[in-house]
């Protein structure tokens, strides 16, 4: 798990069960993005709620979703942490 602290002492990460984040203080947890399958059968990755493009469509909802942690990892983990 990578987790990047922001400038104001705050942390981001990509929120898995690796690590219990809750001794680090309260705990904000949203949703980045939405993982669905498309009328054909396909999967997309739609990362609107982080301002971002939909990814896709993918054969493979495990290829939807590992794109979608390479788009957050590159433009949204870190966004703003060195300002």
């Amino acid at each position: 798990m990578e987790l990047v602290i922001r400038v104001d002492g705050s942390l981001r990460c990509l929120y898995d069960e690796t690590l219990d984040l809750s001794p680090l203080g309260q705990v904000w947890i949203r949703r980045a993005s939405h993982v669905e399958p498309t009328g054909q059968g396909q999967w997309e990755a739609d990362l609107s709620p982080v301002a971002g493009p939909v990814l896709g469509p993918f054969p493979l909802r495990s290829e939807a979703l590992a794109a979608e942690a390479a788009w957050l990892r590159t433009h949204w983990l870190a966004v703003d942490c060195l300002e």
